[in-house]
């Protein structure tokens, strides 16, 4: 796990084991609201000592950014929290989490103390503020990575914890391109000094507006490539021939799973671009 301090009492945790996924943590007086856990027990045990052991600090609030299991599956960890996330979020937790947990498990002896944790504090709409120690933390519904996802806004650090809606490369193939789209011009708006990504390197303010227009511009790329080959009446195997870079987007971060995540963005549309042809 490598840690980065990116304010005074705002901490990032990446992952060194799976796909550099990050965790957040905002210090506040009188306790701490955690941004996420990491994937495996061991890397969100380090974050929970470090808190608790090296700061003196307790863990109040764990946020689930969205149900997928790099992101909330260390929850279990903190067992003295409260646990919140979007209506959404909880439900594909209780339906789709707790068979992938299963799954996991016989696989893997390191996830056999895990459970999942189901949020006890849930919004829909708009958005939900946390008031903590003279913080405000707000989560702001931001679906199309999948459509449960929220971003943290630390307000009075104009810093956003965007999660998986902002990546190496944009993905939707749990989501919905057009609600991705719709939550990234949302981003443009919102004066930042920082974006924390779901995976990867942390984004300064100077390279926030032109990351997200990247992103944008990779989006329309990937669904004017696909429409191309439905209109040429040609078959998904066509797909891979559209490279990554021919889209906007670099094969190399990630240790180049992102071209793996190309490919199922590229086979989403042309399931969702063939229905509607």
């Amino acid at each position: 796990m490598v840690r980065e301090r990116i304010a005074d009492d705002i901490y990032v945790f990446s992952s060194r084991r799976y796909a550099q996924v990050t965790a957040g943590a905002v210090l506040t007086g009188e306790g701490v609201v955690l941004i996420d856990t990491l994937f495996y027990p061991d890397e969100t045990r380090a974050v929970k000592e470090f808190i608790e052991k090296r700061l003196g600090l307790i863990v109040r609030y764990v946020i689930n950014t969205h149900y997928h299991a790099d992101h909330t599956l260390g929850t279990y960890l903190f067992p003295g929290a409260q646990v919140i996330s979007h209506t959404r979020c909880r439900e594909l937790l209780d339906e789709v989490g707790r068979n992938g947990l299963e799954e996991m498990k016989s696989q893997s002896p390191e996830f056999e103390e895990a459970e999942v944790i189901l949020p006890d504090v849930i919004f829909e709409a708009g958005w939900l503020n946390i008031y903590l120690g003279g913080k405000t933390i707000r989560l702001l519904h931001c679906p199309g990575h999948s459509p449960d996802l929220v971003c943290v806004m630390v307000v009075d650090d104009h810093i956003l914890f965007a999660s998986d809606a902002v990546m190496p490369v944009p993905t939707i193939f749990d989501g919905s391109y057009s609600d991705l789209t719709k939550s990234l011009n949302g981003m443009l708006e919102m004066k930042l000094d920082g974006v924390v990504r779901g995976h990867g390197e942390v984004i300064l303010r100077g390279e926030v507006k032109d990351l997200i227009n990247s992103d944008l511009s990779y989006l329309g790329n990937i669904r004017q490539a696909v429409k191309e080959v439905v209109d040429r009446g040609e078959p998904e195997a066509t797909l891979e021939r559209i490279s990554i870079e021919s889209c906007g987007k670099s094969r190399l971060p990630l240790n180049g799973f992102v071209t793996d995540l190309h490919q199922a963005n590229l086979r989403k549309l042309f399931h969702e671009i063939s229905d509607t042809a």
